[in-house]
């Protein structure tokens, strides 16, 4: 036990029965790989077995799952407190600052007899250098990559999950509904993400995995742009998205408001990406492929004349996230080549958008949860063009 166990699970996510879950599953999965550990070290994977969560995930922390006995979290010290409120693990090791934390995690595998351990490399926060270092201390080299052994398990989202994700589409849809009652003349981007973060905040999210996107005049013609002080004008589309977040789980939204009339290419695109949005809504369903509805909604841009204009997939998993990221999109995607069959309580965002590069964005987007007949979105957000 650690010096703070009186603070265990007080400010725990879920249950410890929830986690129980997850760790039991991903114990087989470690075990089934022929490891007999894991260490998990991106955020939302130590989190998704363990609610651990702090704005200080950007220095080392790890996670040592074995296959048989209890997980063992490491930390920086100063991190310490909230590792115990935030979980309910009663083994935490902590080092301090100007202290290497390799060398913490080396004697915690050696003291537990992991010989076989497998190491999540993929993503962002296992440096290169770091895990180099690792394997020349552990004389493992090179690391086994258990990187795909935890994502299956994530995809299908249990009762407490879809709650969350539920919360989180509420705040996204009050935050897209005030960004676009700011649209207005005269007014500028800021001003717009302000009313959005703030009814989003209001409305109960706490922090977001990535910014919203607010673009507007040829910047919303750019993709992924933030807003930038530009003053709104009369013909000017503003691209608005964002994701809501309860408990470290996201749901996006997105919607195009436009300043006065738009031009009539600027319509055509618009009823274009709405009937892509509904074609793929209604392709969603267990047992079909993700390339499905992807395909469904490329078909309707085809005909169109769109392709150019669209050029990505047309959705992807939601779930857990921590910046840089608000999706799980290196999870799963819906587009060409994935086979992996959709099932029920599967969690997608599909964005459907249309771009005049440099020019305009529009379209329209949905956070669903699968269900046994297809596809439930999370918002009653109308989908058209917003004229303000």
């Amino acid at each position: 036990m650690h010096e703070f166990a009186d603070l265990r699970g007080c400010e725990a996510a879920f249950p410890a029965a929830e986690f129980e879950a997850r760790q039991a599953r991903a114990r087989a999965a470690v075990a089934a790989g022929g490891h007999d550990a894991l260490v998990a070290t991106g955020p939302e994977t130590i989190y998704w077995l363990t609610g651990r969560q702090s704005a200080g995930y950007f220095a080392f922390q790890a996670l040592v799952l074995p296959a048989e006995g209890r997980p063992v979290l490491i930390v920086r010290q100063l991190e310490l407190a909230g590792a115990a409120a935030n979980t309910w693990l009663d083994a935490i090791v902590a080092y301090p600052d100007g202290a290497d934390p390799v060398e913490a995690l080396a004697r915690i595998l050696a003291e537990a007899g992991l010989r076989r351990p497998a190491f999540e490399l993929a993503g962002w926060f296992l440096p290169p250098a770091t895990a180099a270092r690792i394997a020349a201390r552990i004389g493992l080299d090179p690391l086994p990559d258990g990187s795909g052994l935890i994502p299956p398990l994530r995809l299908v989202k249990s009762p407490a999950e879809r709650a969350a994700i539920r919360a989180a589409a509420r705040y996204a849809q009050a935050g897209l509904a005030a960004g676009l009652a700011a649209c207005a003349a005269g007014t500028d981007e800021n001003a717009v993400a302000a009313a959005m973060l703030a009814a989003a905040t209001a409305a109960g999210s706490e922090a977001m995995a990535m910014e919203p996107l607010v673009a507007s005049g040829p910047r919303s013609g750019l993709p992924h742009m933030t807003w930038r002080r530009r003053r709104l004008e009369t013909g000017d589309a503003v691209f608005l998205e964002l994701a809501g977040s309860h408990a470290r789980y996201h749901a996006a939204l997105m919607r195009t408001a436009w300043i006065g009339a738009p031009p009539a290419e600027a319509r055509r695109m618009m009823d274009c990406a709405l009937r892509a949005l509904d074609a793929a809504l209604a392709a969603i369903r267990p047992g079909v492929p993700c390339a499905i509805p992807h395909e469904a909604a490329q078909a309707v841009i085809d005909a169109a004349g769109y392709g150019p204009a669209f050029r990505k997939r047309i959705g992807y998993a939601m779930g857990v996230a921590f910046a840089p990221d608000w999706g799980e999109g290196g999870l799963l995607s819906l587009f060409s080549g994935v086979e992996r069959p959709i099932e029920p309580g599967m969690v997608f965002h599909l964005p459907a958008t249309l771009r005049r590069y440099g020019a305009w964005t529009v379209g329209a987007s949905e956070t669903v949860i699968v269900t046994e007949d297809g596809a439930e979105p999370l918002s009653d957000l109308p989908r058209g063009l917003t004229l303000r």
